[in-house]
């Protein structure tokens, strides 16, 4: 394959573009968090219905990874990508014309094709380099895609107490329109076309799920990823109805968070090579574990607040980016032939469950409810996640592949 030149489509993307690409799905997801309180009072609906905001984008996220990952590999990464910026863009247009909760709903949801982003910038990788070098180079790719997370609710809170919830959602269109420039200059086609059918692409997949270590990696990412979700479904009424924090302080407390993956993010691209993809993986689920019941124990013995509980989610964030980036290269090497549907499939049941655990925190959130209910279902997800890794080395070791 060309070695990259920037701006020059006829070439591989170079790392910029594809942390970018990833890095305005991340921000449409969770730029807006510290707003749905304000949200919820401008559309005259309760906090539960505005917190679907979050739960129905990652659900239709979910959705459309299970289409974008074979389309992707039938008609090249390029013109989905651009497709996709294009629909985001008038979706986006639409939420900041929405006069009632449900329309403004109904082009969140829209927003979510952006996820094309974050699965092709994945596909890419895979496309341009080999299985040793994936997880390296991902986890290179993400540790700067999480600069846009960690500063994301920060500058969403800033613009929410200046300007309104609006603003939030002008400043993604603005950098969509810059996605898509620079996506359209620099994002030369990676993958080689298959001339096979979409159904016989969509046939793939039952190879994928009847697949153990498919499956494994698959979970260890999805309920790994589950306890962030679940934590974006409820930290933001945590923060404003627990602790009585305003937009601007909840902002900047889940920074923290980003931190901490910025930091695993830079761990797995320095050791995923010297120490494989699954001892990666069961590191960081392990931290996260570990932090998430230390944070349930200093909880029950009443020493909880504001400071320890977004302060101890630097844990979660540490072990999520190392753990991460490992599992989607072990999903990807499943069969890399494949390597966008894998994506798409493996993004899905990602996603999807980080769909249900972020509508399940807000259920598990009533009013009146403590912070506990959120913190036990996020320990619970993390255990999930190592099991399943363990279920993978178990595998690996039957087959004589190394563990």
């Amino acid at each position: 394959m060309k070695d990259p030149i920037f701006l020059n489509r006829h070439s591989p993307p170079k790392i910029i573009t594809l942390i970018l690409l990833a890095g305005l799905s991340a921000l449409t997801m969770n730029i807006f968090l510290p707003s749905l309180p304000g949200m919820a009072a401008y559309f005259d609906a309760p906090y539960a219905l505005m917190q679907l905001s979050v739960a129905l984008y990652l659900a239709l996220s979910a959705v459309l990874q299970i289409l974008i990952g074979p389309i992707s590999d039938r008609y090249g990464r390029r013109m989905v990508v651009l497709a996709s910026i294009g629909l985001f863009l008038i979706a986006t247009v639409g939420t900041l014309m929405a006069q009632s909760a449900e329309v403004f709903l109904v082009f969140r949801m829209a927003q979510a094709v952006v996820a094309a982003g974050m699965v092709l910038s994945r596909a890419v990788v895979r496309d341009m380099v080999s299985d040793d070098e994936a997880a390296s180079m991902i986890g290179y790719v993400t540790m700067g895609m999480s600069l846009v997370p960690m500063i994301g609710p920060v500058i969403g809170g800033y613009l929410d107490a200046a300007f309104g919830w609006h603003a939030n959602f002008g400043l993604l269109l603005g950098l969509g329109v810059v996605v898509f420039a620079l996506s359209w200059a620099d994002l030369g086609e990676t993958a080689v076309p298959k001339k096979i059918s979409f159904a016989a692409q969509m046939r793939s997949y039952p190879t994928l799920l009847t697949s153990r270590r498919f499956l494994g990696y698959s979970g260890a990412a999805a309920f790994s990823s589950g306890c962030f979700y679940a934590y974006l479904g409820g930290a933001p009424y945590v923060g404003n109805v627990v602790f009585g924090l305003d937009s601007q302080q909840i902002g900047v407390l889940f920074a923290i968070t980003a931190v901490g993956y910025a930091a695993g993010n830079y761990l797995a691209g320095r050791f995923s090579r010297r120490l494989g993809l699954n001892r990666m993986v069961l590191i960081g689920t392990s931290i996260t574990t570990a932090g998430m019941a230390l944070l349930l124990l200093v909880t029950l013995l009443g020493l909880s607040g504001p400071v320890v509980f977004f302060g101890l989610q630097i844990t979660m964030g540490l072990g999520n980016g190392v753990a991460l980036p490992s599992a989607n290269a072990g999903i990807l090497s499943v069969r890399p032939e494949f390597a966008g549907t894998a994506s798409g499939l493996g993004g899905a049941l990602m996603i999807g469950g980080g769909a249900g655990l972020a509508a399940l925190a807000g259920a598990l959130l009533p009013p009146g409810s403590t912070e506990v209910p959120l913190i036990v279902l996020m320990l619970t997800t993390s255990v999930a996640s190592v099991l399943c890794i363990l279920a993978v080395i178990r595998r690996a070791r039957s087959l004589g592949l190394a563990a």
